[in-house]
């Protein structure tokens, strides 16, 4: 449904220039929701495929080691999008005390992801709302290093800010001026928070990532900070009990489509067509990361028992380092030694067998400080970014 504009415009002043900066209404939008059958019923399948993902979570051997793992892999993802050159390997390098093969800014960045993401799980599972104190605290984390450390972390922005374009008069769009921020933000709050009304979580976390965009409330960081409150949202929810649905890969491959129908709700008002946008990623997402665990456990077991097979009475030592690596698919000996207690002869030696089993690879190439990396574990977690890039 095409309402019209779902908001108004402020004359504001960026850069030396005047320009039109928007101030979206409250949520929820006005006339309400029309949800057709086509549209109820990809939202039950996006619901489906993230009771699909919550269960598979409860299956695998481990969940702590997949999420390890798959959080990584969407804060890579998530800073591709704001233009990082960081790979998974090279985070995880960073992460085991090596050198990554690309800007350190850029693999801090990156790691900040994590150390966000991380914070406002543990703010919520301590009982704090999603709030403006919660996303404030998340902001500090994401840009506490690397390039955003100068852009005011954990503050909401006293200027106007724009997206796209070299100057104001011809960004893209203009988001509130800062004097309207605090009034913006508080609406999004109550709304996250079920009031006036209660909806469902999986359409409260659509909406909400457009209106959290549109009021773009720091300076930087907004385009991660949006993404990462979507699996927050769903966890606050009781829809996962882990966050592992991340959307960036999908919107990273539809990128002209997502920005173009974030900008059709705020100019026309169509929040089904961007329903039906977010409903599909979320579908396409969850049964992407069911696939992923699903192939990380064959693996697991595949090589666990190839190891037993080929390595006879030095198997018990070379399936400790094994389940390490599992854990932490690139490592350091001194990291392997600490997770298996085992000396730093004896992991070197297990390693060493299990490269000539093609399960490892060193992947530095030097004589000291190497690094081992779980082969085939890197392949799958990089396939579907692969595949879409």
């Amino acid at each position: 449904m095409k309402r019209g504009l779902t908001g108004s415009y402020d004359i504001s002043t960026a850069g030396g220039e005047t320009c039109r900066a928007f101030v979206p209404a409250s949520l929820p939008p006005d006339p309400p929701l029309v949800f057709s059958p086509e549209l109820q019923e990809r939202l039950d399948a996006a619901l489906l495929a993230l009771g699909r993902l919550d269960s598979i979570g409860v299956l695998l051997p481990d969940t702590a080691v997949f999420l390890y793992s798959y959080v990584r892999k969407e804060a890579v993802l998530s800073s591709q999008i704001e233009g990082t050159q960081s790979s998974l390997a090279d985070l995880m390098v960073y992460e085991a005390d090596g050198a990554p093969g690309v800007p350190l800014d850029d693999v801090q960045e990156v790691s900040c992801y994590v150390a966000a993401l991380e914070h406002g799980l543990g703010l919520l599972r301590g009982g704090l709302p999603i709030c403006l104190r919660l996303m404030n605290e998340m902001h500090g984390k994401l840009m506490a290093h690397g390039r955003g450390a100068g852009k005011s972390p954990g503050e909401i922005r006293r200027s106007q800010n724009w997206i796209g374009g070299a100057r104001p008069s011809r960004a893209a769009f203009v988001p509130p001026p800062p004097q309207r921020l605090a009034e913006c933000l508080s609406a999004l709050e109550r709304f996250l928070n079920d009031q006036p009304q209660r909806h469902t979580p999986l359409v409260k976390a659509a909406l909400s990532h457009v209106q959290f965009e549109t009021i773009h409330p720091y300076l930087d960081g907004n385009g991660r900070l949006g993404r990462l409150l979507i699996p927050l949202i769903l966890v606050n929810a009781g829809i996962l009990r882990e966050p592992l649905l991340y959307l960036s890969l999908h919107f990273k491959t539809h990128r002209e489509t997502y920005y173009e129908l974030l900008q059709t709700a705020r100019e026309q008002g169509d929040w089904e067509e961007w329903l039906w946008f977010f409903a599909t990623a979320v579908a396409d997402s969850a049964n992407q990361a069911i696939a992923t665990a699903r192939a990380l456990t064959e693996l697991h077991a595949t090589d666990r028992q190839r190891i037993q097979v080929e390595l006879g009475r030095l198997a018990t030592s070379a399936l400790l380092v094994h389940h390490a690596l599992y854990a932490r698919p690139i490592s350091q000996i001194a990291g392997i030694c600490e997770r298996t207690t085992q000396s730093p002869n004896t992991v070197a030696k297990m390693l060493g067998k299990l490269i000539e089993l093609g399960i490892v690879c060193e992947i530095t190439g030097q004589k000291r400080g190497r690094i081992y990396s779980y082969a085939g574990y890197m392949e799958i977690l990089n396939r579907e970014s692969n595949q879409h890039s």
